[in-house]
């Protein structure tokens, strides 16, 4: 199994564990790692390479959100890293109890491709052609990401599993 992490983030697949298939030719990508899990796929393939599942939690859609709300983001991000970053995690753990999570390094263009990256259903169509398995959770609760939208866009080529009560992390309490 091949894991992509979130925006900043490192080493936090234990929080899907319940979730992951632990085998070879599942790739796991959660919120900002979904769509680096997506493009390692779509690569793999192209190499003539075996991919069984491609596993997106929460994964990052923000092409329904408009162009002040991505302005906001990036000003907010270029005026201080460190409480742009601390705001966002204390958000993805809304609205339970906030968990350690360990950090890396972030760059303006990874936010950049977080907030721009255009989720294609001529990609997912390909992948599903290919005989790739997507599946896709979200939480009800998610304040990052917008979840309806995610939920309309990635059913007709996934498995959505639906977590009413859920935040980003896909946590319950």
């Amino acid at each position: 199994m091949k894991f992509y992490s979130g925006f900043s983030l490192t080493d936090e697949s234990h929080f899907f564990e319940n979730f992951i298939i632990d085998s070879d030719y599942c790739v796991c990508g959660f919120s900002y790692g979904a769509i680096k899990a997506l493009k390692y796929v779509k690569e793999e393939l192209e190499r003539a390479q075996r991919v069984d599942t491609l596993q997106l939690f929460s994964p990052a859609f923000f092409q329904t959100k408009t162009e002040k709300f991505k302005r906001l983001q990036r000003l907010a991000y270029t005026k201080s890293k460190e409480a742009y970053l601390d705001q966002f995690i204390a958000t993805s753990f809304l609205p339970y109890k906030r968990s350690e999570i360990l950090h890396k390094e972030t760059s303006p263009q990874e936010l950049e491709e977080l907030l721009e990256y255009k989720w294609l259903l001529s990609d997912l169509a390909w992948l599903h052609h290919k005989g790739v398995k997507i599946e896709v959770y979200l939480g009800g609760e998610d304040q990052i990401i917008d979840v309806n939208a995610a939920r309309v866009f990635f059913l007709s080529n996934a498995t959505v599993t639906y977590m009413k009560d859920a935040n980003h992390f896909l946590q319950r309490d």
